[in-house]
């Protein structure tokens, strides 16, 4: 029997981590092609099928389900053991794989990204943004970065900014033919901007003014699943929106929108990089915690 490679056995786990050729294929930088028959290689080396394909898409058979067990841990430990090798001779270096939404990969790029590659040049991100909160081990990321509240509760988590505020906006114009809400009940009266989140459901907006806790399926004949085009919205004249603050900060200063309800609208605790707590943490993402914490 032929050996599989580590090219090979790397390009399963990338496979069983997406459950897609194309997006394995984009991650790796290979053709779709190419994965698809580097696959078939090594289903034909072990003599056993690993994966089923549809036209739609991939799942592991049962010998696919063992395999990924048993090898997801010994990859892991030879990356961190190639990467202390590494670090040893110098710098730290390697990909570093982070998962987050828009707003949260927007911040590490303003605030964290040009200081990490000034002191670590040979560090290469690759980051995802994505609005649906994913299983980083499953598919295969180092960390992830979501608002506290979305951190799963096992991982070690790293402030990454400051604490947020969503805010109720509309534009001037809107509000001299519709006058602002005095509480959030009140937004039973008015149109507003709905979102949509990436499970599907739609956001009940949430207020809090002291021990009172409110929240409101607001309505409206709009809706949205983007916070920049919630807020455009909103400045043309369309509505309310409800949207974290620093989407509507450019807008509120130029006084293109107003804040409504800002007394029901406390600060939550904002975003974090997160990452596994039981697994070794390689240098290059021990370089990005430091200069995490260094920014603060």
């Amino acid at each position: 029997m032929k050996s599989p490679t580590l090219t090979d056995l790397n390009a399963f786990v990338a496979v069983a981590a997406h459950r897609s050729f194309r997006r394995a294929a984009d991650v790796m930088g290979v053709s779709h092609s190419a994965l698809s028959l580097a696959m078939r290689g090594l289903e034909a080396s072990l003599g056993v099928r690993l994966l089923n394909r549809t036209t739609r898409s991939v799942s592991l058979t049962q010998e696919g389900e063992r395999l990924l067990a048993r090898l997801t841990p010994v990859l892991a430990d030879l990356d961190a053991a190639l990467s202390d090798a590494t670090a040893a001779a110098g710098q730290p270096g390697g990909v570093v794989r982070i998962n987050g939404s828009e707003g949260a990969i927007r911040l590490l790029l303003q605030t964290v990204v040009p200081r990490l590659r000034s002191l670590y040049p040979r560090i290469e991100l690759d980051l995802s943004a994505e609005g649906q909160l994913v299983d980083i081990v499953e598919r295969g990321f180092d960390a992830g970065i979501r608002l506290a509240e979305a951190v799963p509760k096992d991982m070690v988590a790293v402030r990454l900014g400051p604490d947020l505020r969503f805010l109720a906006v509309a534009a001037p114009a809107y509000l001299a033919s519709h006058p602002a809400p005095r509480t959030p009940d009140g937004l039973s009266r008015h149109q507003c901007i709905r979102q949509r989140l990436p499970s599907g459901k739609r956001y009940r907006w949430e207020f809090k003014k002291r021990d009172q806790e409110v929240a409101v399926d607001v309505p409206g004949t709009l809706t949205l699943d983007n916070n920049q085009l919630m807020v455009e919205a909103a400045a043309d004249g369309l509505g309310i929106a409800y949207v974290p603050e620093p989407y509507a900060a450019p807008l509120l200063k130029t006084k293109q929108l107003v804040a409504i309800l800002r007394d029901w609208c406390p600060p939550i605790p904002g975003l974090f990089l997160y990452f596994p707590a039981n697994r070794h943490v390689p240098p290059a993402l021990r370089a990005l915690i430091d200069v995490v914490k260094a920014v603060q």
